[in-house]
C-alpha cells in the first residue's frame, strides 16, 4: 500500500468506523470492581488515561500462573509492581509533543529474543497466524537494531522470551511492557483476527510485539485519529516518553496506531523504523 493510499484510508477511517478495528478488542478476564483512588492517581501521574481502566485477574491458559493487574488503553497490561516501579523513576515527560512514544522500561540490548508461536490445544495459532508471525518477526529482523529475533513453533514456553498464542474473541490482541531488561512475554491474539487478511494479522502481531519492546501508541495524544473516537491516553509521565527523531503530528503510516483498518499491509511506517533504531 502506498503512503498516499494509507493516508487517504486514515482520513476516511473516521467516517467509516465500521472498517476500524481496535487492537484493544480483547476478551480478558476483567472485573468491574471499583479501582482505588490511589491506583488511579498513580496511573494518572504516569500519563495514562484511567477512564476505561479495568482490573484484570486470572490464570494464564498455558502455564496456569495467576496474574493480577490492570488493563489500560484497552490492550496494555500493567501489574501493580510494574506501576510501582515506573512511579519511582525520575524520568518525566509532559504533554503530547511528538509522534512516537515509549515506556521508561526497555529491553536490554544487544540480545537475541526467542519468539515462540504456540501450537497446542485451543490456544494454538492457526495456519494464517503462523504465517503472519513469520512475517512479523521478519519485520523486526530487517531493522538495524541490537535485537535479533528467532522464531520457533511448539509448546516449550520456558525457552522463549515472547510467546504468541490465540485466545477466543473478536479481532486484535494484547501485550504488556518490558521489565528487568526483558520483553513482555505473553502476546494474546484474538481468534477473530484471522477473518482478516494475513497482512492484517501480521500488522496486529507486529504492533503487539512493539508493545513488548516498550512502544506506546503513536496517536497516544488523540485516539480518535485512528479509532474515530476517544481522546488523550494521558497528558504526561514516565509512561509516554517522546522518541527523538520522530515528528510532531499524525502519522497515518505507523503500525503503532491505536486502531487498525481492514486494509493494513503489515509493514512498519518509516518513523516506526526511526523510533526502533533510535531505541535499540
Amino acid at each position: 500500500m502506498t503512503s498516499l493510499r494509507k493516508t487517504a484510508w486514515a482520513m476516511a477511517a473516521v467516517l467509516f468506523s465500521a472498517f476500524i478495528i481496535s487492537c484493544t478488542e480483547t476478551q480478558l478476564q476483567t472485573e468491574s470492581f471499583e479501582i482505588s483512588a490511589d491506583v488511579k492517581a498513580q496511573l494518572k501521574d504516569l500519563g495514562f488515561d484511567v477512564s476505561d481502566v479495568q482490573r484484570h485477574s486470572g490464570r494464564n491458559p498455558i502455564t496456569g500462573e495467576f496474574t493480577s493487574g490492570y488493563i489500560l488503553e484497552k490492550d496494555m497490561f500493567l501489574s501493580q509492581s510494574d506501576i510501582d516501579a515506573m512511579s519511582k523513576s525520575h524520568v518525566h515527560h509532559v504533554g503530547a509533543v511528538g509522534e512516537q512514544y515509549r515506556t521508561t522500561n526497555l529491553v536490554s540490548s544487544p540480545r537475541t529474543i526467542r519468539v515462540l508461536g504456540y501450537t497446542s490445544g485451543s490456544n494454538a495459532l492457526d495456519t494464517k497466524m503462523r504465517t503472519a508471525l513469520q512475517n512479523a518477526v521478519a519485520n523486526f529482523n530487517a531493522l538495524n537494531i541490537g535485537l535479533e529475533f528467532t522464531l520457533s513453533f511448539g509448546t516449550n514456553t520456558a525457552a522463549a522470551e515472547i510467546v504468541v498464542y490465540r485466545v477466543s474473541g473478536g479481532a486484535g490482541g494484547s501485550a504488556g511492557f518490558p521489565s528487568g531488561g526483558l520483553p513482555y512475554k505473553w502476546v494474546q491474539i484474538l481468534s477473530g483476527t484471522s477473518t482478516y487478511s494475513t497482512d492484517v494479522v501480521e500488522h496486529v502481531m507486529t504492533h503487539e510485539i512493539g508493545h513488548c519492546l516498550g512502544l506506546r501508541h503513536t496517536d497516544y495524544f488523540n485516539r480518535s485519529l485512528s479509532c474515530g473516537s476517544g481522546g488523550n491516553e494521558g497528558d504526561g509521565g514516565v509512561g509516554a516518553i517522546h522518541i527523538p527523531g520522530t515528528p510532531t503530528g499524525f502519522d497515518a503510516n505507523s503500525i503503532m496506531l491505536s486502531c487498525f483498518g481492514s486494509t493494513e499491509d503489515g509493514e512498519f511506517g518509516s518513523f516506526d523504523v526511526v523510533a526502533l533504531e533510535y531505541l535499540y
